[in-house]
């Protein structure tokens, strides 16, 4: 005799479903889980025993053998208690279920008095239940706004198994979960970074302005203690605000991850990552064993700083090559190749050399021509080349640091910012991308026309400043971005003008 429910397995950022599998033979009373568990799940058999025992129902006194197929698929983690219980109990002909077992899924960690803890990856897992027709997901009551985000299927949000068993014996019949997820608030989300209390620097809040509006990456470079960090930190207070499929992306991320705080619906706030300098490859770009999203994947859609720029080990700049063109990273292991969504802005910092005073007019800098350029050298040039503005943030004067001069404030810039996102949501309804730094070079053709005045103004740039085509593009893509900004449809040539004052001085 055996019984059969469906669950799920989470490969990457994408949930595939797994059928779970129990069978009882009269031999000595054991438990076996076959499948290529890992050792979470090969402990589910001590959770499982002793949630069913306090749920009020008696562990069969036969061998009980759990298969999780399909069998190359490695099975992670606690959430296949919830359906393995359900299992044993189907095989024990203790509960039944009421319609086809195709039509259910369930997953959840089981507590040892048979409550329900929260599980990781619940939209990738409802998501693949709407795919797969499946109408009813059984989850922690914990999990369910998460998954109530998807439609087309019934959630029954749980607190524990006795609770499951009363509603498949129609003892006390669960109601399908409602909920009204409220995907963003009417206010601002406010940040505790607010660019109305840095003095000065205006032109590095305008280059902020335009990397926000258009999702351009950013090089500040300027001695120690005038601003970088605290300009850095003030971007998330500039974000626009997510869309529908944006939050979606990112929740899904921050849910696999485990990083999704249990409760809520969808994600409001555009993610803003910090790593250390110290930080190391496999956690900037993501890894493991079995392939987990890194920093550069949880900052998608959002900001990822890394101050002291050339702190960073050198392969773990150079990797991020790779997302920083194509906007998403590929990590290879033996089991397996895994793609993550990796669209963020970066926002680096660095000082101009090893003391950080080159080129000061106060301060002398003390470093040798030779540690200069070993410094400068930590950043390679095709690294540099897909940064999109660098720009020096100067020393703040004391005049300026306690002036009362009203200072325009984080919302002011916001709403400019969002607006410019609106043209470009408008702009690209019909294709898959949401900013301007995503376009390719067909998008580019299609909508980053100049005149003849900017054509003659970025031909004798790229001839004199030495342009690579990836950065005559991207000078392109940041026009359109300045154009979005003004309000105006066609690139002009004052917008091409700006743009290049933001290309390195040395290429």
């Amino acid at each position: 005799m055996s019984s059969k429910v469906l669950s799920a397995a989470i490969i990457g950022l994408d949930a595939e479903l797994v059928e779970v599998e129990a069978d009882l033979s009269n031999q000595l009373p054991t438990m076996a889980i076959v499948g290529l568990p890992d050792k979470a799940v090969e402990e589910s058999k001590e959770r499982v025993k002793s949630a069913i025992k306090n749920s009020g129902v008696e562990f069969p006194r036969q061998k009980v053998t759990i298969n999780l197929a399909p069998a190359d698929v490695k099975k992670e983690g606690p959430a296949y208690d919830l359906p393995i219980a359900v299992s044993i109990l189907l095989v024990s002909e203790i509960i039944r279920l009421p319609s086809p077992f195709y039509e259910h899924a369930f997953v959840g960690e089981l507590a040892l008095d048979g409550t329900l803890r929260p599980v990781s990856g619940v939209i990738a897992i409802a998501l693949m239940a709407q795919a797969k027709g499946i109408k009813k997901l059984y989850l922690p009551k914990t999990n369910a706004d998460e998954a109530s985000v998807i439609s087309g299927i019934e959630i029954y949000a749980l607190e524990s198994l006795r609770e499951l068993i009363s509603h498949f014996l129609n003892m006390e019949a669960l109601k399908p979960y409602v909920s009204e997820p409220k995907l963003f608030e009417d206010e601002m989300l406010e940040s505790e970074f607010d660019i109305t209390y840095i003095k000065g620097q205006e032109s590095v809040k305008r280059a902020l302005e335009i990397a926000a509006s258009g999702g351009h990456n950013i090089l500040m470079s300027g001695p120690p203690g005038s601003g970088k960090s605290m300009l850095a930190k003030a971007m998330s207070s500039i974000l626009p605000d997510m869309t529908l499929e944006e939050s979606l992306e990112v929740t899904k991320i921050y849910s696999i991850a485990g990083k999704f705080i249990s409760g809520g619906s969808l994600m409001k706030a555009r993610p803003f990552r910090n790593p250390h300098h110290t930080a190391s490859n496999a956690a900037l770009v993501g890894g493991g064993s079995y392939p987990r999203p890194g920093e550069i994947s949880l900052a998608h859609r959002g900001v990822l700083f890394l101050d002291e720029f050339p702190e960073f080990p050198r392969n773990v700049l150079e990797s991020l090559r790779q997302p920083l063109e194509d906007g998403v990273v590929s990590v290879s292991r033996a089991q397996a190749t895994l793609e993550f969504p990796a669209q963020f802005i970066l926002v680096a910092a660095m000082n101009p050399c090893p003391c950080g005073y080159l080129n000061d007019s106060v301060k002398a800098c003390a470093c040798t021509p030779s540690q200069i350029i070993k410094y400068q050298k930590k950043i390679s040039g095709p690294l540099l080349d897909r940064i999109d503005l660098h720009i020096e943030v100067p020393k703040v004067n004391f005049e300026k640091l306690t002036s009362e001069a009203a200072q325009e404030g984080s919302r002011d810039i916001r709403d400019r910012v969002q607006q410019a996102r609106s043209r470009q949501v408008e702009r690209f309804k019909n294709l898959d991308i949401f900013t301007n730094s995503e376009m390719g070079n067909r998008e580019i053709n299609e909508f980053c026309k100049i005149d003849k005045a900017t054509m003659d103004l970025l031909k004798n740039a790229v001839n004199r400043m030495h342009l690579s085509a990836r950065s005559y593009h991207r000078i392109l893509k940041l026009s359109r971005t300045i154009a979005d900004l003004a309000g105006e449809e066609f690139i002009q040539v004052g917008h091409a003008a700006e743009a290049l004052q933001y290309r390195p001085k040395l290429e």
